[in-house]
């Protein structure tokens, strides 16, 4: 499993809103190219986000479902971009004055990438997950 934080100049609440917009999901997380659609419910447990990954022209779709969320403090999902396989990504909200911790941890739980040894994968997901939290900072910080 690897672990990833930030502090987000912004508060708990204004990054939930950006987690919460589900349209807003390619725009921070690295590897979604696309949004198909959203489930009316997101972000409750057992709703979905259905996006592509990949580049064009080679996209794939494959989808994303909440397992279980705390509005404004976390969010556990099951991050599906097979062929690749499947992760669970853990996502938390920690008010730190008026800003916020954000801590990600992301374990591969299915398919071929669950088959690599983690001191091959980690790397590649810490640098993903840098980024991702990055992306999410930028779009909180800035989306008013």
């Amino acid at each position: 499993m690897t672990e990833n934080t930030r502090l987000v100049h912004a508060t708990p609440e204004q990054v939930w809103s950006v987690i919460a917009d589900g349209w807003l999901y390619p725009l921070w997380v690295v590897g979604a190219a696309r949004m198909r659609d959203v489930d009316d419910s997101w972000p409750t447990a057992g709703s979905k986000l259905y996006h592509s990954v990949g580049s064009w022209p080679l996209l794939l779709d494959d989808e994303t479902e909440v397992l279980d969320a705390t509005p404004g403090r976390s969010i556990t999902l099951r991050a599906r971009a097979w062929p690749v396989g499947e992760a669970q990504v853990h996502l938390r909200l920690d008010s730190v004055g008026v800003e916020t911790e954000v801590r990600i941890t992301e374990e591969p739980v299915s398919g071929p990438g669950a088959l690599v040894p983690r001191p091959l994968v980690a790397p590649s997901l810490k640098w993903r997950n840098t980024e991702t939290l990055r992306r999410l900072a930028l779009v909180a910080e800035h989306r008013k």
